[in-house]
């Protein structure tokens, strides 16, 4: 009788046991099944102002007359006046390309009976780029040495300066560190306001990087901004 008992005692808690661990099991799996959707989306913000280290200065210049020979030789010279003034001022020649003149016959495309002062319009554009930022900002502000060589600049819109910024891969990883770390103490808070825990992350964008000028008046200063996105589990 005895032999019999001690079987069915080790069945009764071996079955104790499996209900117990199931109950466990199922538990957790409530636990989790309840935490599965709670989530908190937050967003994370790194900023940093750059230098320009590139630049692109066209510089156009127009020269008129009637007489066509005449009207290019003028402007050959005006050419060689830019020139000089660029190299003097610290531009390498490998810098600087020139584009085949425009030539405009005003005379061709009037049909009115108002005759243009002067027929022929010839318009030069000479680039420069470079990484010589400071320097080309030099030469500008020295615009009034060609004024007194007879080279007037237009103030054409297809032609104005344009500084950049290239050096983005060097300062994106920290950059993206900053924006995530910001992310996470927000996420921190919300938890903390809401009695919850912060959990893994379940979700991660770092966003897209822009590059804009800080403001109208200082385009060779640069603002880089990215904003990341983080979802992350909230735990009790």
């Amino acid at each position: 009788m005895e032999g019999k008992i001690i079987p069915s005692i080790i069945l009764a808690a071996g079955f104790i046991g499996g209900i117990a661990l199931f109950g466990n099991q199922v538990g957790d799996g409530v636990n989790a099944l309840l935490n599965k959707d709670r989530i908190v989306t937050v967003k994370g913000l790194c900023e940093k102002e750059v230098k320009a280290n590139h630049v692109i200065w066209p510089l156009s210049f127009n020269e008129m007359g009637n007489d066509l020979a005449t009207v290019y030789d003028n402007l050959e010279k005006k050419q060689d006046t830019v020139f000089d003034f660029l190299k003097k001022g610290g531009i390498d020649p490998s810098e600087i390309s020139l584009a085949a003149p425009k030539v405009n016959d005003t005379l061709a495309n009037n049909y009115g009976p108002n005759r243009p002062p002067f027929r022929y319009i010839i318009t030069q554009v000479i680039t420069i780029a470079t990484d010589k930022v400071d320097t080309v900002r030099k030469l500008m502000e020295a615009q009034r040495e060609l004024l007194k060589q007879g080279v007037a600049l237009t103030n054409d819109y297809s032609y104005m300066i344009n500084y950049s910024f290239t050096g983005l891969n060097e300062i994106k990883p920290k950059m993206i560190e900053i924006a995530t770390k910001n992310a996470k103490e927000a996420a921190k808070k919300f938890a903390e306001d809401s009695g919850s825990k912060l959990g893994k992350i379940r979700r991660a964008n770092q966003g897209v990087f822009s590059i804009t000028d800080r403001d109208d008046n200082t385009p060779f200063i640069k603002n880089v901004r990215v904003v990341t996105t983080v979802e992350y589990f909230l735990n009790d």
